[in-house]
């Protein structure tokens, strides 16, 4: 006989407070840890710790208290259960947690709660007397081995390897004192395993275990496997004394067998392995009211693969991607339902047989009703509808056209995602829109791998699930508000979506199968062309899509904003008028941008004034209606004394309705939107030397800019002030220095009378809006124009606007975003605009029903 040493679990040992269940001495379970406490356990004691020592905790069973993390400790059970940590598992979704396998050694009880924060260690009591014996470690392969059998075949999963010890002595002794109470839990235990059928090894396995284990062993074991409650085992948990455990335990077995019988004679004989099925079937699933098993998810979840199946096998999906679909769903059949993977690989699976491998809508291109529907659909765009066309024209002429990638830059509110869908409903195809705005994470265009919890496929896959076909008109709308970050650049994976020689076979991480995209349109949409990166950019044909003048916009107000407005407010053109002067005067008065976003929201205001009036007016004469009628049967002698001044004053309010249709004039204008929020004041602002306008270019559209210059007494320092960045600022300095150079030439002088302008003399440049940050190479000639002015004391004309960049020699430079700046200065009712001779190129896109003056245009 080999010798015996008991073990001694440590005297302080931190508390794990489970919600999930109750760990007896002998028994595995795998139990969540998401609370703080937990946590800062976990993550302190065993992912830290180095010796064996360190993954002994103390398993404490408590009720879910969700305050428990923000206030003090909650009470703690007298009684738990030391364990040992076999595995920890850790993931980040949804949120931070660990799944921990821990194994049941002895019961303790706590003497002291030593410490609460950051997790609680308390100093125990070992009420269990633990031993362990040299044929411990074979033991364990066995129990190991049998308990993942039994869990499938029969019963949980229970680890028995601290209990495993051959008949000895003790054991005698135990049975000798416990007497005929352990042989009757004996005998019960035995009629329970027998029940089952001997053929199943697992269940071999388990009745010999029952001789070897020690009896006083048993209880704690076959509670954890047999059906209880978390009530149940608690009780034997705390039941320290071994004859208690004995007396509360064979109840548990008593009610397991008459459960087992009940199933029996349910069950119609039908094979002579009916056992064997009894066996197999998992006794937790049994319903001990009805006495049937609860397999009806099961089946539907086999019925629902047999369909998934039938679908891989008559899809038209290309042959390497089948091949994937097969191997998954093989993969599929073997898998437990209980597995997390199984819910992943089925929704994989799903995902590949809905996705448009090869259907596709046919194009019915017609350039006639093209041009059609791009002039009904947009007012002016010229250059934009012709592009369009040109790309249609082709198409039609040629099928399998690797067409170009469109990209439509412009401001804000001038129709570049609707011309994307008007060009969808040319083809006849399927519109989606992407927006790329903030999109910071490469996953959200190439998609996740399916090794992370929580995977998903990029937008582009999802877009085509959406649509159904593999040839849609996909618009990636604000491609230039692409972020970037530690999750990678999307900008740099939508260079193989756009590329027309690789996007015939993008490969999605999600998928990991190749999926052409060669028949997709790609549109895209942007403010401006800075902010893309230069390989995303070359890989587009680039359509500027100016802002609009002032008779473009009244024309698409009248064409389709008013009418759409009316329609949304249940209004009629015979119940509200409004002319075109009014419109103007919303565009000149009430907006200031590129687009005609503000001048939608400014007439939807207006109409909804005008239905309160409009439903006012109807509900006047409906109680004028009302009155007419009682008089009409002599019914006014029943109204009551004190109704009679109300309804006086009712008659007197109850005036006609206002007469239709409703005309917005001016007077209307400012009773609904309030006072102008623009004027023209720049008349006003260039009435003293030292002022001059520039115009400048944003994301937004063009702007006029006021430059203004004073000079007093100083040392000869030049301020600056206006939010101006460093090209701004340099702009400046070569301004002033170039003026000095010239001062004899164009006879300046300061206060002094000095052609050194600096002398004794200091200058302030200002640009107003101060609040607005102002860059770029262009205002050189506004403040050269501002600082003459000031030096010469004459004024700039308040018509005129001017932009180009100088050098220090005095050249003018060309500058960009000449038809957007010429558009801003129509907007603020400026006749003429000085342009570097240079831009004379861009006055092409100038619309002809405003062209500025050009003093060169009739020179040789």
């Amino acid at each position: 006989m080999s010798s015996v040493s008991p073990i001694q679990i440590p005297s302080r040992l931190p508390l794990l407070l489970t919600h999930e269940g109750v760990l007896l001495p002998g028994s595995t379970m795998r139990t969540s840890v998401d609370s703080a406490r937990n946590l800062q356990l976990v993550r302190n004691r065993l992912l830290k710790g180095t010796s064996l020592q360190s993954t002994i905790l103390g398993v404490i069973p408590n009720t879910p208290d969700p305050a428990s993390d923000a206030q003090d400790l909650p009470p703690l059970h007298r009684i738990g259960t030391a364990a040992l940590a076999v595995q920890v598992v850790g993931s980040n979704w949804p949120k931070p947690h660990y799944t921990l396998l821990i194994t049941g050694l002895c019961r303790f009880q706590i003497v002291q709660v030593l410490k609460e924060k950051p997790y609680p260690i308390a100093e125990v009591e070992q009420l269990d007397r633990l031993e362990e014996f040299p044929s411990t470690c074979k033991m364990r392969e066995e129990l190991g081995e049998l308990s993942e059998q039994f869990y499938k075949y029969a019963v949980q999963v229970s680890c028995f390897c601290f209990f495993s010890k051959p008949i000895c002595p003790s054991t005698c002794k135990m049975r000798e004192e416990l007497g005929e109470l352990s042989e009757q839990f004996y005998k019960y235990a035995v009629q329970l395993v027998e029940m089952l059928d001997m053929s199943v090894p697992a269940v071999a396995k388990l009745r010999r275990l029952l001789d070897s284990l020690p009896r006083e062993a048993l209880p704690d074991i076959l509670t954890s496997i047999i059906r209880t409650s978390n009530k149940e085992k608690l009780q034997i948990l705390d039941a320290v004394s071994l004859e208690e455990r004995f007396k509360m335990t064979i109840p548990l077995l008593v009610r397991q067998i008459e459960g087992l019988k009940l199933l029996q004679k349910t069950r119609k004989p039908k094979q002579d392995d009916d056992k064997r099925v009894i066996a197999i079937r998992p006794i937790r699933r049994i319903t001990h009211i009805s006495g049937t098993l609860e397999d009806e998810d099961e089946d539907e979840d086999n019925d629902d693969i047999v369909m998934l199946e039938k679908k891989i096998q008559t899809s038209s999906m290309p042959e390497q991607a089948h091949k994937v679909c097969v191997k998954e769903i093989k993969r599929l059949k073997k898998m437990p339902q209980s597995m997390p993977e199984y819910a992943l690989t089925r929704n994989y699976l799903e995902l590949m047989v809905e996705l448009p491998w090869n259907k596709s809508t046919t194009d019915r291109l017609d350039i006639r009703a093209a041009r059609i529907l791009l002039d009904n659909d947009h007012y002016a765009m010229e250059k934009l509808k012709k592009r369009v066309l040109e790309y249609l024209a082709v198409r039609q002429l040629k099928n399998n056209l690797k067409g170009p990638i469109l990209c439509f830059v412009g401001p804000p509110g001038v129709g570049k995602t609707s011309v994307g869908r008007s060009v969808a409903k040319t083809l006849g195809r399927e519109f989606h829109r992407i927006a790329l705005g903030g999109v910071c994470d490469q996953s959200d265009i190439r998609g996740h791998r399916r090794t992370y919890v929580g995977s998903m496929p990029g937008r582009i896959i999802n877009g085509l699930k959406t649509v159904g076909v593999n040839n849609p008109v996909f618009l990636l709308d604000e491609v230039d508000k692409l972020g970037k970050s530690l999750q990678g650049d999307p900008a740099a994976a939508l260079l193989e979506v756009l590329d027309p020689e690789q996007n015939h076979n993008f490969t999605d991480h999600y998928l990991n199968v190749a999926f052409d995209l060669s028949q997709v349109l790609f549109i895209a949409t942007a403010n401006t062309t800075a902010t893309i990166p230069a390989a995303l950019l070359d890989r587009m044909e680039i359509i500027q899509v100016p802002g609009y003048t002032q008779e473009e916009k009244i024309e698409i107000a009248h064409r389709h904003l008013i009418p759409k407005q009316l329609e949304q407010h249940g209004l009629t053109p015979q119940q509200i008028q409004i002319p075109q002067v009014t419109t103007l005067d919303i565009i000149t008065r009430y907006t200031r941008e590129a687009g005609v976003r503000s001048l939608d929201r400014k007439l939807g205001a207006i109409c909804r004034a005008v239905a309160v009036k409009v439903a006012e007016g109807q509900h006047k004469e409906a109680k004028l209606d009302r009155s007419d009628v009682t008089e009409r049967e002599g019914c006014r002698e029943h109204i009551l004394e004190d109704e009679k001044p109300e309804s006086i004053s009712d008659t007197t309010d109850l005036a006609l309705p206002p007469e239709m249709p409703i005309l917005i004039d001016f007077h209307a204008l400012k009773d609904i939107l309030g006072p102008p929020m623009y004027e023209m004041e720049v008349s006003q602002r260039l009435s003293q030397p030292g002022v001059a306008i520039g115009l400048a270019w944003t994301p937004l559209g063009g702007e006029i800019m006021f430059v203004e210059a004073s000079r007093m007494d100083g040392e000869g320092q030049l301020t600056l002030t206006g939010q101006l960045g460093d090209v701004m600022k340099e702009s400046a300095h070569l301004a002033i220095s170039w003026l000095r150079s010239n001062a004899k030439k164009y006879q300046l002088t300061n206060a002094f009378g000095s052609f050194d302008l600096l002398d004794n003399t200091d200058i302030h440049l200002h640009f107003p809006a101060g609040a607005v940050t102002k860059d770029g190479p262009s205002a050189g000639v506004t403040i050269v124009t501002c600082l003459a002015s000031l030096f010469s004391g004459r004024l700039v004309r308040s018509d005129v606007a001017m932009t180009g960049e100088i050098t220090l020699r005095g050249l003018v430079l060309p500058v960009g975003g000449i038809k957007d700046k010429v558009l801003a200065a129509h907007r603020a009712g400026l006749k003429q605009v000085i342009i570097p001779r240079r831009n004379e190129k861009d006055l092409e896109g100038i619309p002809g029903n405003w062209d500025p003056y050009c003093p060169w245009k009739d020179t040789p």
